[in-house]
């Protein structure tokens, strides 16, 4: 069973959402929370496999509330995108990846199964967008140096980057998906990152990849 814990400061929204995954199965949803400190201590309690968080909710947002969870839950941000711009700190507090409000229940149903997986959620289209626009927008503190990456490594980043899996990856450098899995780890590892949204973060924060360009 996945366990979920739903952070939502608007009822009417906390209530769908839970009501939508408690439809599943495999799921199990472990508690609510109206606000990011609340948040906290449901997760604290219930150990939830996955929390989906708002990112404007009051006592504690959801940026904080990521960031002292620490990567003890995976984390499922919630967005309006046009509105909120502080995703791309969830993402660096430490989230797994996003979700629109608008989000149908299959993809919401999928999209928890992925993180719960342990997997970050990317999608092309959308989170490559929007972590690439918040890049250029904001101001950058500490880029990371990817110069102990190998070209290999650092074409691989470019690639995850650009919201590839690892099976398309495969076919684009003609190699083993088992061989992109090795490379995927060690990027992760000699970059000190937990996961592949962390790596698209350090792959436009550190200019290896200019918004707009893939």
């Amino acid at each position: 069973m996945i366990r979920i814990v739903v952070a939502d400061d608007h009822e009417v929204v906390r209530g769908g959402f839970a009501a939508m995954l408690g439809t599943q199965p495999d799921f199990t949803v472990a508690g609510t929370a109206a606000d990011g400190a609340e948040a906290v201590r449901v997760c604290t309690a219930e150990k939830p496999d996955v929390v989906l968080m708002d990112v404007r909710m009051p006592v504690m947002d959801g940026i904080e509330a990521t960031r002292q969870l620490n990567g003890e839950t995976r984390v499922l941000i919630l967005t309006t995108f046009d509105l909120d711009e502080y995703v791309f700190d969830a993402l660096r507090a430490g989230a797994s990846g996003f979700l629109l409000k608008d989000v149908t229940a299959e993809r919401l149903f999928d999209a928890v199964r992925v993180v719960a997986a342990g997997e970050a959620l990317l999608a092309p289209t959308v989170t490559t967008r929007l972590i690439g626009e918040f890049t250029r927008l904001k101001p950058r503190g500490n880029v990371p140096s990817l110069g102990s990456l190998t070209p290999r490594e650092t074409e691989v980043l470019r690639l995850i980057a650009e919201g590839l899996s690892n099976p398309e990856i495969a076919a684009r450098l003609v190699v083993t998906e088992e061989t992109v899995k090795t490379h995927v780890s060690r990027v992760l590892s000699k970059l000190g990152l937990r996961d592949r949204t962390q790596a698209v973060v350090a792959a436009y924060e550190s200019g290896l990849v200019i918004p707009g360009s893939a």
